[in-house]
């Protein structure tokens, strides 16, 4: 079974409610007929039900099942209006700017979440990064015990013996530009848990740099080397180890030269980058060289799932997204 197709089961063994707030946008449609239809989720589309029914009609899609709420109209938006202004009035929110951002539909998804109305939102085939995180951190703040929102990526390589069976995770390839040593342990942390929740195997984290144990020294080198250090202080129960090139982190042979004194050389399926610039190369990289399927940028460390998408995503990618994202919210 694929590593997508496992996730479906589990989303299957205990349905969540998963909100998408970007209604016209087709692939977002597509992509909830095939959650309705393999019935691992329940919709609930953000939108105007007349507008989403033309181009249901124009393009033969299916939504039997979904619900459809217009925050525009909605009985809910007062209530929630006032929600968000007692949220956010010590920040200068006001009650008429409250009423008017939630009938922006994201804002309205972000206040189902708050009120335990729904379990996830998927968002971002039409959004930004911003439009979809920034009203998340706002309403639903960050998790417990959790000091930095991060993004990754679940990346499935096709025939490769590396990692867990193909299977990694990229972290952060998608919101923190320029981490620090501290934020970069963070990352590290949460994606090592964001690992063992998706894929249910041990992780094995790899801190990668341009230099293997020393092998280069610089300011950029010095600052995986601490990140490493804060991290195994931090959670020293995760398998973890750094600074390692990306041929040693992964290749036997290669880690038995560069690394054999590691438990983690070899035999990473978690990566962490440096920085964006590093991760979100990488994953393009793997994704396109390698055909890889790539989930994400999903999101860690917010109190609630909410997960942005690629702008270039398709129909699958969304659907594969909201399964991950169900699964999530089962935690």
């Amino acid at each position: 079974m694929s590593f997508i197709e496992e996730i479906k089961s589990r989303a299957k063994a205990n349905i969540k409610t998963i909100i998408l707030p970007e209604a016209n946008d087709v692939r977002v449609l597509q992509g909830a007929s095939i959650v309705l239809k393999e019935k691992y989720a329940k919709i609930i589309l953000l939108g105007d039900e007349g507008k989403i029914k033309q181009l249901t009609d124009e393009n033969n899609i299916n939504l039997e099942g979904a619900q459809i709420i217009n925050p525009q109209t909605s009985e809910k938006s007062e209530e929630y209006a006032h929600k968000l202004y007692e949220l956010r009035k010590e920040k200068g929110m006001t009650l008429e700017k409250a009423q008017e951002l939630v009938k922006d539909e994201t804002h309205f998804g972000m206040m189902m979440l708050k009120t335990e109305e729904a379990d996830g939102l998927v968002s971002g085939a039409a959004h930004s990064t911003a439009d979809t995180l920034r009203p998340a951190l706002q309403i639903l703040k960050t998790a417990p015990g959790t000091k930095l929102v991060s993004a990754f990526f679940i990346m499935v390589v096709p025939d490769c013996e590396y990692g867990e069976n193909g299977v990694f995770v990229f972290g952060d390839s998608g919101l923190n530009q320029n981490p620090t040593a501290d934020e970069l342990s963070e990352i590290a942390i949460s994606s090592a848990k964001s690992f063992e929740a998706l894929v249910d195997k041990q992780s094995k984290v790899a801190m990668l740099s341009y230099s293997t144990y020393g092998s280069a020294k610089s300011e950029l080198t010095e600052k995986v080397i601490e990140a490493t250090k804060i991290a195994k202080e931090k959670e020293p129960e995760i398998m973890l180890d750094g600074e390692l090139q990306l041929d040693a982190a992964i290749i036997p042979e290669i880690a038995k030269s560069k690394a054999p004194e590691s438990n983690v050389a070899g035999q990473a399926n978690v990566l962490i980058f440096p920085d964006l610039n590093a991760g979100n190369i990488g994953y393009k990289l793997v994704q396109r060289l390698a055909k890889a399927e790539a989930y994400g940028p999903l999101c860690q460390g917010i109190a609630k799932p909410v997960n942005d998408l690629s702008r270039g995503c398709s129909s699958e990618d969304i659907a594969g997204v909201i399964a991950i994202t169900a699964v999530q919210a089962q935690k």
